[in-house]
């Protein structure tokens, strides 16, 4: 991973450093060009984070600038990135069109993903978010990022997201600012509204009821999007949060826990 260009240094908050291993992770650098700039610590900063396949270890991160009168500047340090424990396998039980569906359902999925791929090509790289990221609901959390999950006994997956427990027609809020850049029903995520925040972060909200905006649409943070259902391959009615970064899924509670400028 590179960061380019700095001046000489990357100071990182030890409280958000702890569980490295797919969180979410704050890093300020002095620099005079990269990410933004927060005028009151006089500092860059931005937003980072590794995959669950990442192996524990230690990982160069660079840095390298040009002062102003053309001398280069290079900065190497290792982050270490952890093991992680994440909570054993459980067992779901969802309709068999979920785990063996046919042909036309095929046909379906493969649609799905490349609307999917497509939306998740057209990311805004200037930041659309500002300052910490709020709960999209007030609620309870009911399934936690990294589970290991069985459906109907065969099909095995990793919960890449965060279930809070609410009934249908809860209203779901963004996150921060962004663009919408899907809201429409998938085959899995059901009605799923996807909000590109800038700088390749965005956050997708699963299984709702309704829509309240639509593709294109610029929101703000704590704006009502849509209403909280069980569309999709659910067990029941919640919503189901995902971070995505960089084609990474994150852990959204670290990224709700962080106190960002």
């Amino acid at each position: 991973m590179a960061f380019a260009p700095c001046r000489e240094s990357v100071r990182k908050d030890p409280r958000q450093i702890l569980r490295w291993d797919s969180d979410a992770v704050i890093f300020d650098v002095e620099t005079n060009r990269s990410f933004t700039f927060d005028a009151s610590r006089k500092a860059w900063f931005g937003l980072a984070g590794v995959s669950l396949e990442t192996k524990p270890g230690a990982y160069p991160i660079e840095l390298q600038a040009e002062t102003t009168s053309g001398s280069a500047l290079t900065y190497k340090q290792a982050i270490r990135v952890q093991r992680q424990r994440y909570p054993k396998v459980i067992v779901l039980k969802v309709p068999s069109r979920y785990t063996a569906p046919d042909p036309e359902q095929l046909r379906v999925i493969e649609h799905d993903k490349q609307l999917k791929a497509e939306a998740f090509k057209s990311l805004s790289l200037d930041r659309q978010w500002k300052g910490s990221f709020d709960r999209p609901v007030t609620a309870e959390i009911s399934d936690v990022f990294g589970v290991q999950r069985v459906f109907n006994g065969a099909v095995q997956s990793t919960h890449q997201g965060l279930d809070f427990r609410v009934p249908t027609g809860t209203p779901v809020s963004a996150v921060n600012g962004g663009t919408v850049i899907l809201a429409r029903p998938l085959y899995f995520e059901g009605n799923c509204i996807v909000i590109d925040h800038g700088q390749g972060l965005l956050t997708l909200y699963l299984h709702l009821s309704e829509f309240r905006v639509k593709e294109g649409e610029q929101v703000s943070k704590g704006q009502p999007i849509g209403l909280s259902g069980g569309t999709g391959r659910a067990t029941g009615p919640h919503l189901h949060l995902a971070v995505r970064w960089q084609g990474v899924y994150l852990n959204p509670a670290t990224l709700l826990s962080l106190h960002l400028p």
